[in-house]
């Protein structure tokens, strides 16, 4: 069986370039191809609109711009991976279900954060957080570079009974990067409990709860560990929203896995700690 690829996509923008060199890195790590795409998203009524003088329709202009976005990723993936196999492709349709339906045959979908925008549709920003919840295969949103390695990986648990995925693919990143793991569970408040008294170390069973959930991550993680012996493990729980603890933590870690399994109860659901996570994390 071809092993299936890593995806990346660009606009042509130093961020979706950005994200490209992160996949081409991850796809050398994995022993994959890379597969770069770019998607071009034009309203019919301006397909045949003149774009300007010798630059022929709109249509033609904004093909010109994905050819060009193509090329100079394949270029960045040579640079960061030199040798590596990487192949290109222009996709059709409106550039959000496009690239979800690409990860069907990939084994990881890469995107920047966000992209160029204005008139070129090609921007990545717009259907990151789409992408990230609909593609059927793990999608790694690349933000700003840091010079500064942590060699650490950070996992967000909500339900350890839904965790599953989000462990595997945490586990195996640290493993081929030679990195230490930390599991992060979030504690929130419930709902309409407001003001100071809360947050204090002698709130009535705050300290049974953290107990009960640290009790309960080693347990899960255990397992884990004996699959991946190689990957120095810890855990903490913490008393904050989902998204600011995740947040906080990539600023220390090199990468920040999150589970997309619909969540239950009174904490917030996994879209709203992806959406915070998309929002305010560190590089």
């Amino acid at each position: 069986m071809t092993a299936k690829p890593i995806i990346a996509a660009t606009d042509g923008s130093e961020e979706s370039l950005r994200a490209v060199g992160w996949a081409a890195r991850e796809a050398v790590l994995r022993g994959l191809p890379l597969r770069i795409v770019a998607v071009v998203a034009l309203p019919p009524r301006m397909i045949q609109h003149q774009a300007g003088p010798g630059v022929g329709t709109v249509s033609d202009a904004l093909r010109k711009d994905r050819d060009n976005a193509l090329a100079a990723a394949a270029e960045r993936a040579a640079a960061a991976a030199p040798g590596l196999a990487v192949d290109v492709e222009a996709l059709a349709g409106a550039p959000a279900t496009a690239l979800a339906e690409a990860g069907s045959d990939a084994s990881m979908l890469v995107v920047g954060d966000r992209g160029m925008g204005a008139f070129t549709a090609l921007v990545l920003g717009s259907v990151t957080r789409y992408v990230s919840a609909q593609a059927a295969c793990p999608v790694v949103v690349v933000r700003e570079e840091t010079t500064a390695g942590h060699r650490q990986v950070g996992v967000g648990i909500g339900d350890p009974a839904r965790s599953a995925a989000a462990l595997a693919f945490a586990f195996e990143e640290a493993s081929l990067r030679k990195a230490s793991l930390v599991a992060v569970h979030a504690l929130d408040l419930p709902h309409g409990k407001v003001g100071p008294a809360v947050w204090s170390l002698a709130t009535p069973g705050r300290a049974a709860l953290e107990e009960e959930a640290a009790k309960r991550l080693e347990s899960l993680l255990a397992d884990w560990q004996a699959k991946y012996p190689d990957v120095q493990v810890s855990h903490d729980v913490v008393h904050a929203h989902p998204g600011r603890a995740l947040a906080g933590l990539s600023a220390r870690a090199d990468l920040v896995v999150l589970g997309r399994h619909a969540a239950h109860g009174a904490l917030p659901g996994p879209g709203a700690v992806r959406h915070a996570v998309l929002n305010h994390a560190n590089g």
